[in-house]
């Protein structure tokens, strides 16, 4: 797996290893593994949000509408 190096100021040193014990994490490369995929995860839920308010409206979610999904999966049994 290629390396790649950075450069923190005292206090983030600090503030990553602090995390790194707190958090139980083996080493500062797990962590710093994480907080990207977070980030990856943040910026995918913001495209997701996006779209979904950029798309046209969808069916009104009622008490009506609630009841007939109700009726769908429990449909009453006349017997």
């Amino acid at each position: 797996m290629p390396t790649m190096n950075i450069s923190l100021p005292e206090p983030l040193r600090a503030f990553v290893e602090e995390q790194i014990a707190q958090r139980r994490y083996s080493t500062t490369s797990e962590y710093i593994r994480d907080l990207i995929r977070r980030d990856q995860d943040r910026q995918h839920l913001r495209g997701l949000l996006s779209a979904g308010a950029a798309s046209e409206a969808g069916t009104v979610a009622d008490s009506r509408y609630f009841e007939d999904l109700r009726d769908g999966v429990n449909p009453t049994v006349d017997g």
